[in-house]
């Protein structure tokens, strides 16, 4: 059985980084018994953000009302990452950046066989290191981090490569009604919205074959 995995999400959404391990353990329960390939798209959670981004203070007290409600909300997120195997640390990230480039380099990743390294070491940089992913110093180091060639990524970075993948997953996100992320399609015909236990995936898994 071959499934293909598309996944719509962005780099700065806690619960895509949660929906990603979890994904990853129901493809672990596969035991190897099935080819699996994953493919993530670009999903702008802000597609006004200014370029240089904005305080994630300011972001996260203008999108819930408080700052405190935002806090809240981070403490939910921290407990469930950790059962995952995530260790959130939000206070460590002052910025919300725009997400542009960094999905552009997801895109690029793609295109050289490190996709799932590279997206990895973005959700890390972000929500465990507090790093800028609007940087385009930072994402050259993630690159690097993830198998990419430094060169090749700062060569992307400074052209308007990668654009056409924005604008092809915002064409995906209308064509399955999606509306917020993370979002999981199996062969093109399961649906999942959130961020799924590994058993709903494996579900979605035999779904798809049948």
């Amino acid at each position: 059985m071959n499934l293909a995995v598309d996944v719509i999400s962005d780099v700065i959404c806690p619960w895509c980084y949660i929906g990603k391990r979890r994904l990853e353990k129901a493809i672990a329960a596969l035991d190897g018994q099935h080819d699996v390939q994953v493919n993530w798209h670009p999903f702008q959670l802000n597609p006004t953000m200014p370029n240089e981004g904005i305080s994630r203070k300011e972001y996260r007290t203008r999108k819930f009302g408080s700052w405190e409600r935002s806090r809240e909300l981070d403490a939910k997120v921290i407990a469930v990452g950790e059962s995952e195997g995530i260790h959130f640390d939000f206070d460590r990230s002052d910025r919300t950046p725009n997400t542009v480039d960094a999905h552009r380099l997801i895109w690029l990743a793609g295109q050289n066989d490190c996709q799932d390294a590279v997206v990895e070491a973005l959700f890390r940089a972000y929500f465990t290191e507090g790093k800028d992913i609007g940087n385009q110093q930072t994402l050259m180091d993630v690159a690097a981090e993830g198998g990419l060639d430094r060169q090749a990524a700062d060569a992307m970075l400074n052209s308007d490569d990668g654009m056409d993948a924005i604008s092809n997953g915002g064409e995906m996100s209308q064509k399955y009604g999606v509306t917020g992320v993370p979002f999981f399609i199996v062969n093109g015909v399961v649906t999942l919205p959130g961020a799924q236990a590994p058993e709903t995936f494996l579900d979605a898994f035999k779904q798809a074959n049948t």
